[in-house]
C-alpha cells in the first residue's frame, strides 16, 4: 500500500498538531513554512514564502494526496491580509497544476461572517463586505471552492489553550469586561481545532461527503464577562470594577452554531469554555 501524504502550508501550532499526528500514522508530511529551522524532524521541511509566485514550483512534484491550507497574514494592515490569504492562494493553487489532490482543506475564521449584533449565524449566512480583512479571507475561500478541486473551508472561532493565552494574562490582572452592553465571544480550544481537521481527512479517506464549509466552535458560544468572571473566580482573582468601555457596544460579535460539526459526527473533547480552560490551568500549575 502506498504511504499516505499530505501538504501542510503556514505550518504553525495547528500544522504541527495536525501532521504529528499523521506522521505517527506513518503518514508522509510535507510542511511548508518561512523559517522551517528547528521544527519536528518526523515532518519533510519546505522553506519557502506563499507570497512568493515562483515559491512553490516545487509543490506540483510531491503530489500530496490532502492539502491542508494554514495562511496568517504578512501583516496586520488590510494589505497583509491580502498577500497572506488571497496572494498565498492564488500561488498555492498555482502551483498544483496538473495534479489533484484528494482534498483541499482550508483553516478560515469566524471573522468573514457579516453578522455584528450577536445573532445566531451558520455556515449559511451572509458574509461581510464592508470588513476589508475579512474580505481578504473571503476571497481565498472563494478561490479554494472554485478551484474544481475537492475543497472544505474550516472556520475556526478564537482559538485557546496554553497557559500564555493573553485572556488569562489579563484575568489574572483583576480585569475583566463589563456584563453591559453584552458581548458574545466564540471559542475552540486547540486539540478540538487539531483533531476536527483530523475528522474530515478521515471521513475524506473514506470517501465520505464534506460540506463546503463548517464552523469550528464549541457548543457554548456566550457573553466575555461570563467567561472571564469565571476564571477569575478559577485563579482566585479579585476582581477589579469592569470599566465601561466606550468601544464595546461598537464591537462586531456573533453566536456560531456548530450544527454541521455535529452532524459529521466529531465529539468535542471541550464542548465549553469550563471544560477547555479547567484543563488549561490544570496543565499551567
Amino acid at each position: 500500500m502506498a504511504q499516505k501524504s499530505i501538504l501542510i502550508t503556514g505550518c504553525g501550532d495547528l500544522g504541527r498538531r495536525v501532521g504529528s499526528t499523521l506522521a505517527a500514522r506513518d503518514w508522509q508530511v510535507h510542511a511548508v513554512r518561512r523559517n522551517p529551522d528547528g521544527l519536528s524532524p518526523e515532518f519533510n521541511w519546505h522553506s519557502a514564502d506563499h507570497c512568493d509566485p515562483d515559491a512553490l514550483v516545487f509543490v506540483e512534484a510531491l503530489k500530496p494526496d490532502f492539502v491542508l491550507a494554514t495562511f496568517n497574514p504578512t501583516s496586520r494592515d488590510i494589505a497583509g491580509y491580502w498577500q497572506g490569504f488571497s496572494v498565498a492562494t492564488s500561488n498555492l493553487l498555482r502551483s498544483l497544476n496538473n495534479h489533484r489532490p484528494k482534498q483541499l482543506l482550508m483553516v478560515s475564521s469566524t471573522r468573514v461572517y457579516a453578522e455584528a449584533r450577536g445573532g445566531w449565524i451558520d455556515e449559511t449566512a451572509p458574509l461581510s463586505e464592508t470588513d476589508k480583512r475579512a474580505t481578504a479571507i473571503i476571497d481565498a475561500e472563494r478561490q479554494f471552492l472554485d478551484s474544481g478541486l475537492p475543497a472544505t473551508i474550516v472556520r475556526f472561532a478564537g482559538i485557546y489553550g496554553g497557559s500564555s493565552a493573553r485572556l488569562l494574562s489579563k484575568v489574572a490582572r483583576g480585569e475583566v469586561a463589563s456584563s453591559e452592553p453584552v458581548r458574545y465571544t466564540n471559542r475552540i480550544h486547540r486539540e478540538d481545532c487539531a483533531g476536527f481537521l483530523l475528522h474530515l481527512i478521515e471521513m475524506a479517506e473514506n470517501h465520505q461527503h464534506l460540506a463546503p464549509s463548517y464552523n469550528g466552535v464549541d457548543d457554548s458560544p456566550c457573553p466575555a464577562h461570563e467567561v472571564e468572571q469565571w476564571l477569575a473566580k478559577a485563579l482566585g482573582v479579585t476582581v477589579n470594577s469592569p470599566s465601561e468601555d466606550s468601544t464595546t457596544g461598537q464591537v462586531s460579535h456573533k453566536r456560531c452554531r456548530n450544527d454541521l460539526l455535529h452532524a459529521c459526527g466529531y465529539q468535542l473533547r471541550h464542548p465549553d469554555y469550563r471544560s477547555g480552560y479547567s484543563e488549561v490551568l490544570a496543565t499551567s500549575q
